[in-house]
């Protein structure tokens, strides 16, 4: 991954992690030790799509730049459903707290749509990458013609 991706994934794992962590604490003070294992559970399964999603949104964009934005809508909608699924799944588990980790992974998919969000909109992506060929062939033009300056 290029470094720009790194920090985009740090910059919506970490506030995620967060969040997560701050669910985990009231999960345990309101549900008790289930609360949190379901806290913390739910808090790792975001960070785990949604990292690979991006992932794999990233290489999209390198590879197929065309299909960008159609891969980006689909993938979200696929997390989105695979994250419900995964809800419906464990509605009634003794693991966990089901209502810990059904919230605990609403708020921490907010978390990291918003705090994805946020890095993509301070990141400074080049919309044109720079050509230094250009500039060395019109430099040479000036050689090729007799003119100098």
């Amino acid at each position: 991954m290029p470094s720009n991706d790194v920090r985009t994934l740090a910059q919506a794992a970490v506030p995620t992690a967060a969040v997560g962590a701050l669910a985990a604490v009231v999960s345990a003070v309101v549900a008790g030790g289930k609360g949190a294992i379901g806290a913390v559970v739910a808090t790792l399964i975001v960070i785990l799509f949604m990292g690979l999603g991006l992932y794999v949104l990233q290489r999209t964009a390198a590879s197929l730049p065309h299909l960008f934005q159609a891969m980006g809508l689909m993938l979200y909608a696929a997390q989105i459903l695979l994250l419900f699924v995964f809800v419906a799944a464990f509605k009634n588990t003794t693991l966990f707290n089901p209502r810990a980790f059904a919230l605990t992974l609403v708020l921490a998919t907010l978390s990291w749509i918003a705090a994805q969000t946020r890095a993509h909109m301070k990141s400074k992506i080049l919309y044109v990458e720079p050509d230094s060929t250009s500039a060395a062939a019109s430099g040479d033009r000036s050689e090729k013609t007799g003119h100098q300056s």
